[in-house]
C-alpha cells in the first residue's frame, strides 16, 4: 500500500510515521507513506498557500491553485483509490471504514488548515471527505495520522499477530472483552477462573460474553445499528 498526504504542517505527522506500528510497516516495505509540503506548491516568492475568503469573515482558507498542482503532480505518477479530504464536516470514521480503506493500493489524504480549502478543490478532487470526530482541530495532520496508524495495522504481516486485529473493539460491532496479564492476584483483585482453565471453548464464550455485554452498558448504539457509518 501506498499513502501520500498533503499538509500544510507536515512536521506534525513525523512522530506518528517513524514509530511503533506505522514505522514497522514501512520498515517492512508493507506500507509506503510520503507526506508532501504544499508550501513547495506555493505561489510566488514566498510561497503562499492561503488567503482571505471571499464575502469575508475571520480566519485564512488554503487556496485552491497548490493545493491542485500537487495533486496534479500525484496523479500524473499514478491512480489512486480514494482522495480523501480530512474536514469535520466529513463522514464520521469508524473501524469498517478502516477495513475497507485497508483494501486499497494507493490513498491521498489532504489535510485541511485555518477555515479549511476552497470549495473547488473540493469539487473537483475529493472522491471522499472523512472526520474522525464532532470537534476541530487545528489542522488535519492529526486525523491523518488516525486514518493511517488505524489502516496500516490492518495490512497482511504488519502485526506480529494476525488475529490480534480481527478481535479489536468494533470489528464485529462489539467492543473488545476485557483483558489481564500476570500477576494473578493485584491489590486483591484476581484474574477471573476461566481464562486460568486452559479451556479455550469456555474462554472464547466468556470474551463474547463479556463484549455483549460490554457494548450493551457503554455503547448500545452499536447493537442497535444506530452507530453513524461512512
Amino acid at each position: 500500500m501506498r499513502i501520500d498526504i498533503i499538509s500544510a504542517v507536515p512536521g506534525i505527522l513525523d512522530g506518528v510515521l517513524n514509530y511503533s506500528i506505522v514505522s514497522r510497516a514501512r520498515d517492512k516495505g508493507l506500507a509506503e507513506i510520503h507526506v508532501h509540503n504544499l508550501h513547495d506548491f506555493g505561489i510566488g516568492k514566498y510561497r503562499q498557500i492561503d488567503d482571505y475568503p471571499f464575502g469575508g469573515g475571520a480566519g485564512m482558507v488554503l487556496m485552491a491553485e497548490p493545493i491542485s498542482r500537487c495533486i496534479e503532480q500525484l496523479k500524473s505518477e499514478r491512480l489512486y483509490d480514494e482522495v480523501i479530504y480530512l474536514t469535520p464536516d466529513g463522514q464520521t470514521f469508524n473501524q469498517s471504514a478502516a477495513n475497507q480503506l485497508s483494501l486499497a493500493g494507493n490513498l491521498l489524504l489532504l489535510c485541511g488548515h485555518y477555515k479549511g480549502i476552497d470549495q473547488r478543490i473540493r469539487d473537483l478532487y475529493i472522491s471522499r471527505e472523512i472526520s474522525v470526530g464532532d470537534y476541530v482541530l487545528t489542522g488535519g495532520e492529526l486525523a491523518a495520522a488516525i486514518i493511517v496508524d488505524a489502516v496500516v495495522r490492518l495490512l497482511p504481516g504488519v502485526l506480529g499477530n494476525e488475529e490480534s486485529a480481527l478481535t479489536d473493539t468494533f470489528q464485529d460491532q462489539l467492543l473488545a472483552p476485557p483483558v489481564y496479564t500476570r500477576p494473578e492476584r493485584f491489590r486483591d483483585l484476581t484474574v477471573p477462573e476461566v481464562l486460568l482453565s486452559g479451556d479455550h471453548a469456555r474462554i472464547a464464550a466468556w470474551r463474547l460474553e463479556q463484549s455483549h455485554e460490554r457494548t450493551q452498558k457503554l455503547r448500545p448504539d452499536l447493537l442497535s445499528g444506530t452507530s453513524e457509518h461512512p
